[in-house]
């Protein structure tokens, strides 16, 4: 771990951006340039003591998870990222492993969005979620491995299912079975897709059975419907927006206005507000 050439590299890119590249409100005359500490901690879901140890040189070495998530918080291409897992002391992932790094100009739409968002992979590789989408469906940037496909988590972990209403999950396991059948005869060569399917219908007789029947669809748009844990049942639209790279997809969920699940929304955007002023 490279301590003083990770510290300038992290506090050079924190200063290149500025709010209004993430969609942050200015907070008043800044006497620093660029973001604050705390807005890159809180981008990163890490504390502000931490974020600011590693800009002064202290502290234990970061886990390849955090450095993962400061590549989001900051931007970084992945050129970049790859550069600061190596001044971390990591060997970073091979892109084929983590998805594609998702694009700057999809992360500044998905910035500006006032509605839970999040940006995945072909693979249905979740690579950056707004806070809306992880108050909404929690975080699902910090898996590892086959774990990091949510299609993968669908059929081998119960609890990946929790979020959903049960009278929906049939119907989502052949959306999602579909949808990777599609990809799969375009990405054939690719090695993690076919690792995927092949563990797939090793561990999942379920997926197994949908695979069968070869039933092709990608979900471009649909009705899906959340059970939270404070907010209760929430009926979302979800679209799925394809931006110039076509291995990311912008995943947008929104409410019918004056609809009971627009003001159950409302509560959900009001406790992500609340927390966020709690941490700056």
């Amino acid at each position: 771990m490279d301590r003083d050439a990770l510290a300038d590299f992290l506090k050079r890119r924190r200063e290149a951006l500025t709010p209004a590249d993430l969609g942050l409100a200015e907070g008043g005359r800044r006497r620093t340039q660029g973001l604050r500490r705390e807005e890159v901690a809180a981008l990163a879901y890490m504390s502000t003591d931490f974020y600011t140890r590693l800009e002064q040189r202290r502290g234990a070495r970061p886990s390849v998870h955090t450095i993962a998530a400061l590549a989001r918080a900051l931007r970084l291409n992945a050129v970049e990222a790859d550069h600061l897992f190596a001044l971390a002391g990591h060997v970073a992932p091979p892109r084929a492993l983590r998805g594609e790094h998702p694009s700057p100009e999809l992360l500044r739409v998905l910035d500006r969005l006032d509605t839970p968002a999040q940006i995945v992979s072909h693979l249905s590789i979740t690579l950056s979620q707004n806070r809306l989408a992880v108050a909404l469906v929690g975080d699902q940037t910090h898996y590892s491995g086959l774990q990091r496909s949510l299609v993968y988590r669908w059929f081998t972990d119960p609890a990946s299912r929790r979020f959903h209403a049960e009278a929906e999950h049939a119907m989502l396991s052949r959306q999602y079975a579909a949808s990777l059948r599609a990809v799969s005869a375009r990405s054939s060569d690719d090695p993690e897709m076919r690792r995927l399917v092949d563990a797939l219908l090793e561990e999942s007789p379920e997926f197994a059975e949908l695979w069968e029947r070869h039933e092709v669809g990608d979900r471009i748009g649909t009705l899906k419907t959340f059970v939270h844990p404070v907010v209760g049942t929430i009926a979302l639209d979800c679209q799925v927006l394809i931006g110039q790279n076509p291995s990311e997809r912008l995943v947008v969920f929104t409410a019918t206005p004056g609809s009971e699940d627009a003001q159950r929304l409302a509560v959900l955007a009001a406790m992500v507000h609340g927390t966020r002023d709690k941490t700056a």
